[in-house]
């Protein structure tokens, strides 16, 4: 996955959907591409050493000038792997995804203890671990994701509307109690508090249309 994303230019996200382990380090990875423009991930595939095009579908995107995959890959992934390191400590993957050349992981574990055992192992194996929120839940989920929301996200979305959104939850904007103001969050993204709520209700409202308006299915698959 890495490796993809830094070969793509303009690379908005990479998205593990499925991922199955065959043998000596070898995975076959199905995975969402999003970029800001059009990527040919035939040429970016033959630049990548130990990775092999199995299969890929190119998702309409209407008139932008974004590209999205869905791509099948063979890779032999060096030691350690995010996913392999999740799976050793027995914990459940849910979304694994690549951007701003980070690994952002959703987990399920079973308890406090195992969550550490895992933190620490990732942060010695890789060098980093952040924590950015704990959530106690009765259903464990699905092991990764289907990519069939996020295709639809990362495509209607602008990079801006993915932004703002992503960066005011991230500082618990919409927690309750609210964790950061408008002001806090607005000055996150150097922009003012006025411009900071103009520009999240559009991109709520956008949000929101795609998932309940009466035209989403339709706009899906036809814009």
């Amino acid at each position: 996955m890495e490796g993809v994303g830094e070969t793509i230019d303009d690379v908005r996200s990479i998205e593990l959907d499925n991922a199955f382990y065959v043998e000596d380090g070898t995975w076959i990875e199905s995975l969402t591409i999003g970029s800001d423009s059009q990527f040919d991930i035939e040429a970016v595939v033959d630049r990548l050493s130990g990775v092999r095009l199995f299969h890929h579908r190119v998702v309409p995107t209407g008139p932008t000038s974004a590209g999205i995959e869905r791509v099948t890959i063979v890779a032999n992934e060096s030691y350690p792997f995010i996913l392999g390191l999740i799976l050793r400590q027995k914990a459940i993957p849910n979304r694994i995804t690549y951007r701003d050349k980070q690994f952002r992981v959703v987990a399920t574990v079973r308890d406090w203890e195992q969550f550490r055992s895992m933190a620490d192992d990732i942060d010695h194996k890789l060098g980093k671990f952040d924590l950015q929120q704990v959530t106690e839940i009765e259903n464990v989920g699905e092991p990764l994701d289907s990519g069939r929301l996020s295709e639809t996200l990362v495509t209607k979305l602008t990079t801006e509307q993915i932004e703002i959104l992503e960066t005011a939850y991230n500082m618990g904007y919409f927690e309750v109690p609210r964790q950061a103001d408008g002001t806090k969050v607005a000055d996150q993204l150097g922009i003012s508090q006025s411009n900071f709520s103009e520009r999240l209700r559009t991109a709520e409202n956008r949000l929101f249309e795609l998932l309940f308006g009466a035209n989403a299915y339709h706009s899906e698959y036809t814009e």
